[in-house]
């Protein structure tokens, strides 16, 4: 017995050594969608904190496609040891195990959560060459011309593609589903006027949308957003108790030490704490957080049911 108790303070003593001592070279973060997107503009201000923080830089490693699916799948089987770490959102984490029978990992036991680490409202937004200037001229239009205008999304089955569906739900309306590979790239052809509508997190809309580039009809939130505080909710301007919003967290890969996560999730809640990356985050339009694993743990299983109802209700498929 005593053995035993001594190999389990040695086990202990160890792992704290770990902790404390790490990290002694470069971690890689890895975002599953291409440059440009929401979750990869927060994980680059996160990147930059981190790497302040640790003494060590922190690579972030765009490894986009299948609804980030390859590059969770690339963490997931990373060694365990910390210097791998997914920014996942609530596509790869909430939605795509209630959307897709198969994954090249088990969603439930592949990550460790380490923290929330910001909120992100979505906004509806048009190309400035379509005539709608709100919500209820947009869905007149889409409904004199069933089929004939297109959306934008981030992939098959990541929060704006839900949100969107959803919101053709509650309106009635028949608008195309074009998806692409990441934010950025669905963005750029709404820039284009390739398609006519995209719902967008705030993060990676704001620039376009002060410069008038993109026009914004309304945010996702059931609160209006700091960064935008001139556009209505969805629920204001059309369609009561619409609330639908994207987040953005990092997570480890399953077995990563205890101590290891505790202490990014530490430094990740004083990152997001400092004022200025607080300001800058609001100002593109996030909601930081900032939370212990356990916290984060419970938003992606409540999460995980919502959606699933709601992908269940409205016989949401992915192509």
């Amino acid at each position: 017995m005593k053995k035993v108790w001594i190999a389990t303070l040695l086990a202990v003593a160890a792992s704290t050594v770990l902790a404390q001592s790490w990290p002694t070279r470069p971690v890689t973060l890895v975002v599953p969608f291409p440059p440009g997107g929401g979750t990869d503009t927060g994980a680059r201000i996160i990147a930059e904190q981190l790497s302040k923080k640790w003494g060590q830089t922190v690579v972030v490693d765009n490894k986009g496609g299948a609804a980030g699916q390859i590059g969770a799948d690339l963490v997931a089987k990373a060694r365990p040891d910390g210097y791998t770490l997914l920014m996942g959102n609530i596509g790869t984490q909430a939605i795509n195990p209630a959307l897709y029978p198969k994954m090249a990992y088990d969603p439930d036991k592949a990550f460790a959560p380490i923290a929330l680490v910001a909120e992100l409202p979505l906004a509806m937004m048009v190309n400035p060459g379509v005539p709608a200037k709100s919500v209820k001229e947009f869905v007149a239009l889409a409904k004199a011309q069933p089929g004939k205008l297109s959306y934008s999304s981030s992939g098959a089955g990541g929060g704006p593609h839900l949100a969107a569906e959803m919101f053709k739900d509650a309106t009635g309306s028949f608008i195309l589903h074009v998806p692409y590979r990441g934010g950025g790239p669905a963005i750029a052809d709404l820039l284009a006027g390739h398609v006519q509508l995209s719902f967008m997190t705030v993060l990676e809309a704001s620039g376009h949308i002060r410069a008038g580039k993109l026009r914004a009809l309304a945010v996702t939130s059931d609160k209006r957003v700091s960064a935008l505080p001139e556009v209505p909710t969805l629920a204001e301007a059309a369609v009561p108790g619409f609330n639908s919003i994207s987040w953005i967290g990092l997570l480890a890969p399953a077995g990563t030490p205890k101590e290891i996560v505790d202490k990014i999730a530490a430094d990740v809640r004083e990152a997001v704490g400092r004022e200025e990356v607080r300001d800058k985050l609001v100002q593109l339009g996030a909601v930081p957080a900032g939370t212990t694993p356990a916290q984060f743990s419970t938003l992606i299983d409540n999460d995980r049911k919502r959606y699933a109802q709601i992908i269940r209700e409205r016989r949401i498929t992915v192509n």
